[in-house]
């Protein structure tokens, strides 16, 4: 299938900002901005074959480049939190951007979020856009130049893929992801709760006030966390757990049973009884870090079509590695070194249920 190029909007330097939709044989279309890769649509039908728009974000470049949220954009260097901006490699202590209350989190001051990407459109029956990226050493603070590629496919079951390869000059840490917010009723529907959500997790990660994780892996046993049996999002909402009420709701790291696969496989499964939409998370990333948009609130940056932003609006899965991880040294590991690739894949892959 071919891919359709548009002109979405100008930055405010002068440099344009373009639009990527790709669409498959059953009429999916995923849209993708060559700014912060963020995806801007995701189109999929429901039990009755009506495709609505499944993801949040903006109609317009200026709530891209200024709004809150991270609205579908790819998050690096680091995706999630790391303590105070700081973090010891080799000997070495690097200083980040603190742009989250006393710590550092997406990627600094102008993470990926907000750089222009290089896009190479693939056509086909199987449609990819491969974005590409160099971050140069000392970009944030962070050490070494990054050569990055991340690759969105479109694929005929329905599988939206994301690939994410880099290469690095000097030892450094990283750690990516995609800051989609999902909601499979369309995304101005309203609330997530009723979603059911089930998650191949078996920890998570205790945080503090400034929900920097805590070093502990607790077991999800017992708690609200336990989302291994299918359940409702809200069913354990509003539960007197310290860690629900310090973040307004989820925003934790879910730790996958058994760690890293060697292959990407089912970690989760989201699915929303209104529409018969189910998408399903395959990876091989280790964790997923479950957000219910619960800082969704900024009436100055409204949604697609001028819809307000509103808390538990839609739910993010960043497949990632854990938060924090260079300052935990029993967390995963999150070190590029020059002789290695990191390399990771995601799929979201949407289907429905009768």
């Amino acid at each position: 299938m071919s891919v359709v190029k548009q002109r979405f909007g100008i930055l405010p330097d002068g440099r344009p900002v373009h639009r990527y939709t790709m669409q498959n044989h059953n009429g999916m279309s995923v849209s993708v901005l060559d700014l912060g890769g963020a995806i801007q649509q995701i189109l999929v039908p429901d039990r009755n074959g009506r495709f609505d728009d499944v993801v949040c974000g903006y109609d317009n470049v200026t709530d891209y480049y200024y709004g809150d949220g991270y609205q579908g954009a790819l998050i690096g260097r680091w995706g999630n939190r790391i303590a105070r901006g700081k973090f010891t490699l080799e000997g070495k202590e690097y200083s980040l951007f603190i742009n989250n209350g006393e710590n550092h989190l997406h990627g600094g001051k102008e993470g990926f979020s907000h750089k222009i990407f290089d896009v190479h459109v693939q056509e086909g029956g199987e449609p990819a856009l491969v974005l590409h990226y160099v971050s140069p050493d000392g970009e944030e603070g962070y050490p070494g130049t990054l050569d990055l590629t991340v690759t969105y496919t479109l694929k005929q079951n329905n599988a939206l893929s994301i690939r994410y390869v880099a290469t690095t000059d000097k030892p450094t840490v990283l750690n990516l992801t995609n800051h989609a917010y999902f909601n499979l009723g369309g995304f101005a529907s309203g609330s997530v709760l009723d979603h059911v959500l089930q998650l191949d997790a078996d920890a998570y990660l205790p945080t503090d006030e400034g929900l920097i994780p805590t070093g502990e892996l607790r077991c999800v046993e017992g708690t609200p966390f336990d989302f291994r049996t299918p359940k409702t999002v809200g069913r354990d909402f509003a539960a007197e757990d310290a860690d629900l009420v310090r973040a307004g709701g989820y925003d934790h790291c879910f730790c996958f049973t058994g760690g890293t696969p060697k292959e990407p496989i089912w970690r989760a499964t989201l699915f929303d009884p209104k529409s018969g939409r189910e998408m399903r998370v395959i990876t091989d990333q280790p964790c997923v870090q479950c957000y219910t948009a619960n800082f969704m609130k900024n009436a100055a940056h409204p949604l697609k079509g001028g819809h307000p932003q509103s808390p538990q609006h839609a739910i993010c899965l960043e497949t990632q590695h854990m938060p924090d991880s260079p300052n935990h040294a029993h967390f995963t590991n999150t070190v590029l070194r020059p002789d290695e690739r990191y390399d990771f894949t995601t799929e979201y892959v949407f289907s429905v249920r009768s």
